[in-house]
């Protein structure tokens, strides 16, 4: 239990962090940021800063404050269940959870435009794997049923949990195409089969981001999945062709201001016609246009 615990850990302490920096500067040695606009640049490093600094406080006072308040008599209540179990109840609990406020946000239009931060990328890679908006972000049910869960006596499995699902969605969103030999390699193919139906890979979430589906490939409309595909297997949102989009991006993306994508519906866009105006287009969450400015191509190994 001890070896798990420090192995995870420093796995949720400098471990992720070091994957991030590393594979981020793979990336730009391969020539992702060639064409990283100031605004994107903005959005993609305020998000790492919000996530870095602000929400651990807002977390903090969940955990250390709110909870000891209201229920009290419940701490550590779950503390006799076993690591297995309760792993796979925190994984369940945390990543349902968010399959679903995902989808939500992509199927109903005024939500949407509380996650569009993130889809208005027009790459992939670490630079934007936290880029959301904030608001979008503070409301995350998974992280308030995860604390609450480690409040109740599941520490040791929040923390096996969040380090799995934490490398599983990082490598989901690297422009690496690390997972191109399972594809590519026929010994190769079961592994890949059970993989793709049971996690997030790049080829999978990739989809998911991609500026339109004329390609056949672009899946924006499904493979919702974070840490486990499997949800989009079991309720009908999968997509696999094992391939990549040919780009990336959003209809209607006017680069709008840092603080309207960080912080919208506070601060608005002052761009004539953007989803995050005053007065804004109707939302479009199922169409997209092609995006020219930054593409994968060039950094696929």
């Amino acid at each position: 239990m001890e070896t798990i615990k420090l192995v995870f850990t420093h796995l949720n302490g400098w471990g992720l962090t070091a994957i991030l920096l590393l594979t981020g500067i793979l990336e730009f040695s391969f020539g992702l940021y060639r064409n990283w606009k100031a605004t994107d640049k903005a959005v993609d490093l305020a998000s790492i800063l919000l996530g870095r600094l602000v929400m651990p406080a807002i977390v903090s006072w969940f955990a250390l404050t709110l909870l000891p308040n209201v229920i009290p008599q419940l701490r550590n209540v779950f503390s006799w269940v076993p690591l297995g179990w309760g792993i796979l109840l925190l994984a369940v609990s945390d990543d349902l959870t968010q399959y679903w406020y995902h989808r939500l946000h992509h199927e109903v239009p005024w939500l949407w435009k509380f996650h569009r931060t993130h889809h208005s990328a027009p790459y992939m890679g670490m630079a934007m794997a936290s880029r959301q908006n904030f608001i979008y972000t503070v409301l995350f049910p998974q992280i308030y049923a995860t604390i609450t869960l480690t409040y109740l006596g599941l520490g040791l499995p929040a923390l096996v949990v969040r380090g799995i699902k934490g490398l599983i969605t990082t490598m989901a969103h690297s422009s690496i195409r690390w997972d191109k030999p399972l594809y590519e390699h026929k010994w190769l193919h079961l592994v890949a089969w059970v993989l793709e139906r049971t996690i997030s890979l790049p080829a999978t979430h990739h989809a998911h981001h991609a500026a339109h589906d004329r390609d056949g490939v672009g899946h924006y409309q499904g493979n919702y999945g974070n840490m486990f595909f499997l949800w989009d297997v079991i309720f009908g949102t999968a997509k696999i062709t094992r391939k990549y989009p040919e780009q990336y991006g959003l209809e209607h993306y006017q680069e709008e201001e840092w603080y309207a994508q960080l912080f919208y519906p506070v601060f608005k866009s002052r761009k004539e016609g953007s989803e995050l105006a005053e007065t804004p287009a109707k939302p479009v969450a199922v169409t997209r246009i092609l995006t020219e400015d930054i593409t994968p191509e060039g950094v696929a190994v």
